[in-house]
């Protein structure tokens, strides 16, 4: 199969086969070829450069949300996600799915939730995050498409579920990173002065830290060993 051309920056994709081909394009190509690519400048660690292999493969693949709460490729209603990858091949984080909804959520449902529009259709990118491996010289891996399957679906939706529920009863500051199967809560902010605006206990106007949702590393594991045959 001939590797297609790669354009950067990418328009937007007119259907999954066109995002699939791209992605599987850059396969094998490590960040530093990317950024040459690019014409960027390449961050000097994988600390210093958190979030920039994420942009720079929007721009790349030709996303075009930006930071509006829908699918990265909007007409073709597809999530890009990058799965960072240990000396193992087995993911080396949680997954940042989206913010999480903290006023005007009573009425919520989770065939309306971000967190299902963002996850009905994921275009996963995997890249090398062994730490050493020096960030330049980490490669990208074999994209994959991926939607829930009804199991899945069904272990997100109780979680989201439980989790709202408690953040509707004003129990938001009660949720841990412990809570959730699949999906968990933690704070999402550059440091402790970021707060948004939520309900206490009593009802009463609050503030406190954003949260995100995230996947846990055991359901994206799963979902390398669905698609990649990888085992433990």
């Amino acid at each position: 199969m001939t590797t297609p051309s790669i354009h950067f920056p990418a328009p937007p994709p007119q259907s999954e086969t066109e995002l699939l081909a791209r992605a599987q394009g850059l396969a094998g190509l490590t960040l530093g070829e990317l950024a040459t690519i690019a014409r960027q400048p390449l961050p000097a660690s994988a600390q210093s450069g958190k979030g920039w292999v994420g942009q720079l493969l929007e721009q790349f693949l030709g996303a075009s949300a930006g930071s509006r709460p829908e699918p990265d490729f909007t007409y073709i209603s597809v999530e890009l996600k990058t799965l960072p990858l240990n000396a193992g091949g087995q993911p080396k984080e949680s997954t940042y799915v989206c913010s999480v909804p903290l006023k005007d959520n009573r009425h919520l449902r989770w065939e309306t939730s971000w967190v299902r529009l963002k996850l009905q259709r994921v275009l996963w990118v995997p890249l090398e995050a062994d730490p050493h491996i020096i960030f330049a010289q980490r490669r990208i891996g074999t994209a994959l498409l991926w939607s829930p399957d009804a199991e899945q679906e069904a272990m997100l939706k109780q979680d989201w579920e439980e989790h709202m529920d408690r953040i509707c009863l004003g129990q938001l500051e009660t949720i841990s990173a412990r809570d959730g199967e699949v999906l968990q809560i933690r704070p999402k902010a550059a440091h402790s002065k970021v707060l948004s605006s939520t309900c206490g206990s009593d009802g009463a106007p609050a503030q406190t830290l954003p949260r995100g949702f995230y996947l846990r590393t055991g359901f994206t594991r799963a979902i390398l060993q669905q698609h990649y045959a990888v085992y433990t």
